[in-house]
């Protein structure tokens, strides 16, 4: 099924660049891929800033900690793949990180709003979408008079087009409206913030299309409802439980966010005519995943793989890796199932590795994408 979809979507998309100069051509290539985001995109940023994800994070596909919130690749990760390029390095991490075909300035916990409160009183990552933009920026800058010196910078560093011929990468929103449910605010009260939310995030693509950025891939966000996290923290009452499991009132907030958003890339589209913009309703996709994981050949939707305690295996303090002192040693509290392979749910918040492959699988089949095609022709224009 998968194979008949991206096939006649290659017949559509040969036979629309002969006619239409805003179909990419199926000889193109992205040089490059620059993200910005959070968890659901981060490969090391916020671990070379405040100390790496322990173990077990990492185990399935890098055997070690790489920075990533799950037990092996992100979505990111086989999107690179599909792409052919290197797994992108984050721009914080200056150990051994090579960035002549991208960079990636997610972290962990990044909101597209300014948080607030610092990290360690519990709040978000300093490295809101701001303060990505303004690490690209100088990114953009630097790279090429350090790349000029030649040498090993030439090597490591990418070409100055590339810039403009590069995927530009989005998924962040999610830690914006946990937000809220952290302060104990209304499903109304959340959904009056998010088109200020929207309205930084709309401002972030023009900042990057004013830098050169053409080709922006933009990931909606994810049912929030159905996440272990949400479920433990920010409990609702039985009759407001879905036949799923998943919480309705945080859904609703989901949906809410992701139509405006979509109202937003439409706008953003007509406003910026030159640029090609993909949007992608990862929401559907995770949600299909977790309310059909049975038939899917997948287990336990709603139960951390990796956790401590309680109905979702998920503890706020007792997250993934993390130990305790025991008679002078140390002992793994919260550790890896041992059937991660058929798991949905990694920590209570992220996914893992299988269940990022098998969503990267329907994105990749441009069922769920506006335009309808593979992220290979992410540059076709509307």
């Amino acid at each position: 099924m998968e194979t008949n979809v991206l096939l006649i979507n290659l017949v559509l998309v040969v036979g629309s660049s002969l006619l239409h100069p805003g179909v990419c051509s199926p000889s193109y290539s992205f040089p490059a891929i620059f993200n910005f985001g959070d968890s659901n995109s981060d490969t090391g940023g916020l671990s070379a800033a405040f100390g790496q994800a322990p173990f077990p994070n990492g185990q399935t596909f890098f055997h070690s900690p790489s920075g990533r919130f799950s037990d092996g690749r992100l979505i990111i990760d086989f999107i690179a793949e599909e792409l052919g390029l290197p797994y992108l390095n984050a721009f914080l991490d200056s150990m051994g990180s090579n960035f002549s075909h991208g960079a990636n300035f997610a972290t962990a916990g990044s909101t597209v709003r300014p948080p607030n409160t610092t990290i360690s009183q519990g709040g978000a990552s300093p490295i809101s979408l701001d303060v990505q933009l303004v690490q690209f920026s100088d990114f953009l800058t630097r790279s090429q008079l350090i790349r000029n010196q030649g040498g090993v910078f030439k090597q490591l560093l990418p070409r100055k087009e590339y810039f403009s011929e590069a995927l530009y990468t989005f998924d962040i929103g999610q830690n914006d409206l946990t937000a809220g449910l952290k302060l104990n605010m209304t499903t109304e009260q959340i959904k009056a913030y998010i088109p200020e939310v929207l309205d930084q995030f709309s401002n972030a693509i023009r900042k990057v299309y004013s830098k050169g950025g053409r080709r922006f891939w933009i990931h909606n966000t994810a049912p929030l409802g159905c996440l272990p996290y949400v479920l433990d923290r920010f409990p609702v009452p039985a009759s407001q439980i879905d036949i799923h499991g998943c919480a309705i009132p945080r859904n609703e907030i989901a949906r809410f966010y992701n139509s405006e958003l979509k109202r937003r890339v439409i706008g953003l589209r007509k406003e910026l005519s030159k640029a090609a913009f993909t949007y992608v309703d990862v929401y559907s996709i995770k949600l299909t995943l977790i309310t059909q994981a049975k038939k899917l050949g997948f287990r336990y939707p709603l139960i951390a793989c990796c956790g401590h305690g309680g109905k979702y295996n998920f503890s706020n303090n007792i997250r993934c890796g993390a130990k305790v002192m025991v008679k002078g040693k140390e002992v793994v509290l919260a550790k890896s199932c041992n059937d991660v392979s058929f798991r949905v749910s990694w920590d209570g918040i992220h996914f893992t590795e299988t269940a990022n492959k098998w969503i990267f699988q329907q994105i990749n089949s441009g069922a769920f994408s506006d335009p309808s095609l593979p992220v290979k022709f992410a540059c076709t224009t509307r």
